[in-house]
């Protein structure tokens, strides 16, 4: 991640700045949830984060539902039809299932750095 983020216990949180009220701010990327938290300084910035997260990770707890994670692996995406009938003819052809073919296109955009 950037600089201009922190993490703990697996959730992400940003790092923001109010020039006006001379504080730090942020809150957890990356799920529904609304979670915030604000600091004067960036040490204690980190701290008050951490604080929200475990009071997050206990209020779910205590009302028995699973925390919102960031980045579960799967989310939906529109390509329009004529672009999703040209990849799953093409998935077809090369024996994969559309998830496999989407993942290895990802993958090429993300980790060689280029389009596919």
């Amino acid at each position: 991640m950037s600089s201009n983020t922190i993490k703990y216990k697996g959730q992400i949180g940003s790092i923001e700045h109010d020039l006006d009220r001379g504080v730090l701010y942020g809150k957890l990327l990356f799920i529904n949830d609304l979670v915030t938290y604000e600091a004067e300084n960036l040490r204690s910035l980190e701290q008050e984060f951490r604080v929200s997260v475990d009071e997050y990770l206990a209020d779910c707890a205590s009302m028995g539902i699973e925390p919102n994670k960031p980045f579960k692996g799967s989310f939906n995406i529109r390509i329009g039809r004529e672009l999703h009938r040209k990849l799953a003819m093409k998935a077809a052809d090369e024996g994969l299932g559309l998830n496999e073919a989407v993942q290895l296109a990802v993958e090429r955009f993300v980790v060689k750095g280029s389009r596919p």
